[in-house]
């Protein structure tokens, strides 16, 4: 579906906005609201019915909206005093005040938040939660910012990943399952992980695939690729490192993210579980963090947390690398502080196949909204499309 309107472009297939033909960032709150105004253009859209569609009904402060609205207005061309494209009722709404047209049809309603959730049963007969989605080549996505699948789905900025995927491949999400009991970090276990993903992917009818890995997903996504090399065809590794930070030389001192976790993690909305995120994150946008945070904290204890932490720390994955066999593309942030690009030069390396891509944010893992999220997604896309 594309609405046209004064000089721009709305894609939501493609989730893009443009503006006399250029592409125009924006967050996903923004082209959220932008798509509720553009479905009804000239009718009233209430304060109450905005919230719920952008925001999951979730409290936000009066100030929070105002700025996604100029925010709109700013990326259509318009601004506060002379509405021509969005209209303030004043103590009632929003409205389309410019005439938009339809590239096709429109579609009947869907729930935004709506997905359609299958299961599959692991080795030791436990059910792993799992959806398929979009149209194109396969692709595995193990492990993301909240290893839920059906949290992603509520996270605004997730949503805008997955339609950017879904729009060019068959893309299959799985729960990763947490140990039933906290032991030793030092010695955490991934046994049973590439098991799982073999119970996943045939249950969707998966046969050989691509992986997109983040983060700590990485741990169990080289597990399967080396031990199953005849089902991976690539692999794109985003934001992995190759050692935890116990086992880099010259770092020092307490970790100040577990400390923050163990400060704040039980206290909704406390700064200090924002900044332990924003550490990956530095370079926002904010909302978009306060938002995975919200959702974090609903998921993790903070003991789950500071075991996930101190599992990583301790982590390394040096031997696995000779032994995956597929073509292997890592995308890692230049300045990112977390995990330094020296762990994307260990991961390129030692692994035959591998090449890196140095993408210029000191973010981990590029958010919608920040600069480089557009040349990230290009990229990793063009890689998983080669033949």
């Amino acid at each position: 579906m594309r609405y046209e309107f004064a000089d721009c472009v709305l894609d939501i297939d493609r989730h893009v906005l443009t503006r006399r033909g250029e592409a125009v960032p924006i967050e996903p709150q923004v082209f959220d609201l932008l798509e509720l105004l553009a479905e009804s253009p000239g009718r009233l859209v209430a304060r109450d019915e905005i919230i719920d569609r952008v925001w999951n009904g979730r409290f936000v402060s009066d100030s929070t909206i105002s700025a996604r609205i100029a925010a709109a207005r700013k990326a259509v061309g318009d601004d506060g005093k002379s509405q021509r494209i969005i209209r303030t009722i004043v103590r009632r709404g929003l409205q389309m005040a410019t005439e938009v047209q339809r590239s096709a049809a429109p579609a009947p309603e869907r729930d935004r938040r709506m997905q359609r959730l299958r299961y599959a049963r692991g080795s030791d007969g436990q059910s792993i939660a799992f959806t398929v989605s979009g149209d194109g080549p396969p692709v595995l996505r193990v492990g993301s910012i909240v290893y839920d699948v059906e949290a992603e789905w509520r996270l605004s900025s997730e949503r805008t990943y997955l339609r950017a995927m879904e729009a060019k491949f068959t893309l299959l999400r799985y729960n990763k399952r947490e140990q039933s009991h906290w032991g030793d970090p030092c010695h955490a276990s991934y046994e049973g992980v590439d098991e799982d993903i073999l119970a996943v992917t045939e249950a969707a009818g998966f046969d050989r695939f691509c992986i997109v890995t983040e983060l700590g997903g990485l741990f169990s996504a080289l597990r399967f690729a080396a031990k199953y090399p005849e089902r991976v065809s690539r692999m794109a590794i985003v934001g992995g490192w190759a050692e935890g930070r116990n086992h880099r030389e010259g770092v020092e001192g307490p970790d100040s993210i577990r400390n923050l976790i163990l400060e704040g993690w039980d206290n909704p909305g406390s700064g200090y579980a924002v900044g332990s995120l924003l550490s990956y994150f530095p370079e926002g946008p904010l909302e978009t963090v306060r938002e995975i945070v919200d959702e974090m904290q609903a998921l993790y204890s903070v003991e789950q947390k500071l075991y996930q932490r101190d599992s990583g720390n301790t982590a390394s994955v040096l031997h696995l690398l000779p032994q995956v066999q597929c073509p292997t593309l890592i995308l890692h942030g230049r300045n990112s502080s977390v995990h330094p690009l020296s762990e994307a030069h260990k991961l390129a390396a030692g692994i035959p196949d591998a090449s890196l891509v140095v993408l210029e944010t000191a973010n981990h893992i590029p958010l919608p909204g920040n600069d480089v999220y557009d040349t990230y997604i290009q990229a990793l896309t063009d890689f998983l499309l080669e033949p």
